[in-house]
Parts: C-alpha cells; sequence; structure tokens
C-alpha cells in the first residue's frame, strides 16, 4: 500500500523521473518546471496574474435585462476556467475546452479557437458548452478582484455577464509542482485508511511514454491510494491515464499525505478494460 503520509506515491523505484525530460515532456507533461509567464500582450500584468492565480467557477450568467441565461447553469455541472500561463483551460458542463488568451490595455480578454474534448452529453449540458464558447468567441470586457473573496466578470458583445468565483490554485499555494502519469483502475480496492480503519482505495500505477505519446516499457505494480486526486471523480468500471500535478506541501500534517495531487488532464479512458 502507498504511504500517503510521508511520500505520497513513493516506491522502491522513482516515479516517472524520466518524463519529465526532453520530448516527452513537451509532447505530453508540459513544462512545469518555472511559473507560468503571462500570455504575449497582456495589457494588465496585475490582472493577468489576478486571473493565473485562481480557479474559476461560473455563478451566474445574465443577459442585457439582467434575466439569468439559463443555457449556460446547467444543474448541478458547474463550468470552471483556469488561466494556466498563455493556455485557458475550461471544464464546461460536458467537455473539456482549451486555447489561448490574451490581455489587451484596454482590459479586454481575447480567447483564441478553443479546442474541445468530443463527450457526447445530455443535450442541455452540450448546448452549455456551445453558449460558452460561442460568449467567448469576440472580446470580452474583464473585471477581476483577489483578495478573501475573489471575484471575476466577464462582459460580453451581446451585453451578458458571467460572473465568477475565485479559489486559488495549488500552484500559487504550494508553487511549481511536478508531472506525473498515473493510470487508475476500474475498480477500488479494500484498504487500510491513515486513520486505522477500513476502507475503499483507487489502484493506480505509473505508466510512461515516447515523444510520440505511445506507451513505452511496463507499466508499474498497483498501488492502493487513499489520497485525494483534487479535480478527478472516480467512475466504476472506468479506467483512465491521468496527468497529474503534484504538490509538495511545506509543512503537512502528521496523518497527511506530504504532497498534494492534482488533475491536469484525461489522457486516456477505457471503460471495463476496452476502448
Amino acid at each position: 500500500m502507498i504511504d500517503e503520509r510521508s511520500s505520497g506515491l513513493s516506491s522502491t523505484r522513482p516515479l516517472l523521473s524520466a518524463l519529465c525530460a526532453g520530448a516527452a515532456a513537451l509532447a505530453l507533461a508540459g513544462d512545469a518546471r518555472s511559473q507560468p509567464a503571462a500570455p504575449h500582450g497582456a495589457g494588465d500584468a496585475g490582472l493577468a496574474r489576478t486571473l493565473q492565480d485562481h480557479r474559476w467557477t461560473l455563478q451566474s450568467a445574465t443577459d442585457g435585462t439582467g434575466r439569468p441565461v439559463e443555457a449556460l447553469l446547467p444543474k448541478d455541472h458547474p463550468i470552471t476556467m483556469r488561466f494556466d500561463g498563455a493556455r485557458l483551460s475550461i471544464q464546461g458542463a460536458c467537455n473539456q475546452m482549451n486555447g489561448g488568451w490574451r490581455l489587451d490595455s484596454q482590459g479586454q480578454l481575447t480567447v483564441g479557437r478553443l479546442a474541445a474534448t468530443m463527450k457526447a452529453c445530455e443535450a442541455p449540458l452540450m448546448e452549455a458548452d456551445a453558449a460558452l464558447s460561442a460568449a467567448l468567441s469576440a472580446p470580452v470586457g474583464v473585471e477581476a478582484a483577489g483578495g478573501s473573496t475573489p471575484s471575476l466578470r466577464l462582459s460580453t458583445t451581446a451585453r451578458q455577464r458571467l460572473t465568477f468565483s475565485g479559489q486559488p490554485t495549488l500552484r500559487s499555494l504550494y508553487g511549481v509542482p511536478k508531472r506525473l502519469f498515473l493510470e487508475v483502475a476500474p475498480q477500488t480496492v479494500d484498504c487500510t485508511l491513515p486513520s486505522g480503519a477500513s476502507g475503499r482505495c483507487l489502484q493506480v500505477r505509473e505508466v510512461r511514454f515516447d515523444d510520440k505519446g505511445l506507451r513505452v516499457g511496463q507499466p508499474g505494480a498497483w498501488q492502493a491510494f487513499y489520497g485525494e486526486i483534487v479535480g478527478y471523480q472516480h467512475q466504476p468500471g472506468v479506467s483512465n491515464v491521468l496527468r497529474i500535478n503534484r504538490y509538495k506541501r511545506p509543512q503537512a500534517p502528521a496523518d497527511a499525505s506530504a504532497y498534494v495531487y492534482e488533475l491536469d488532464l484525461v489522457v486516456e479512458s477505457r471503460v471495463d478494460g476496452k476502448k
């Protein structure tokens, strides 16, 4: 069993140390070795930093008359945005969308063409993603504030107002993460939790890729993982390969992991062991 209290995913082998070097890191893992720079053309460095230091969750959307834009607010499927360096990552109601972004000197946000995953969902969730993509298809006005109650408001050319609440990103709290790739098994297993109680844990193992995105070598042994992967929700019967950001806690509680794990990207999903 993995000892979450001291080393997170420790084992006798280094975890994916070779994966974060060379072309493989550029093709798959990205560069997590330094703080992300503001995108080229960011007119307000302070505003850009506020955007980057928070994860933004859509709380309300209104049209020009103040009425709610219901299409953007599907029940139980919050829309979130992260400004990670020059990349905007959006978890929509159904699919994940990614694109570039920049701020001009007038404080307007321009989002590049968004590439989206192709998962099929119920119609209201697909419509929410389409409505958000349409809202961001032209430059939008931006007002953002950090502090104890971070907030973000986007004003679109169609006179819509999208209001987001902010939560500090793990990067802003803990610094630069290490990138890892973990495969999560379809089913959980019995395990002993740090409290000594019995529970159910994820099964994970390390995986490696070459610079073409193909798996190389043999995966590591399956191990129980009783920590949390922020942003990941396991579905029984579905296995996933996850790109993970692992952050080192400066002072971890005695009964907690020395690391914080965050989902960066779902690289691959399989149902019941089949594509």
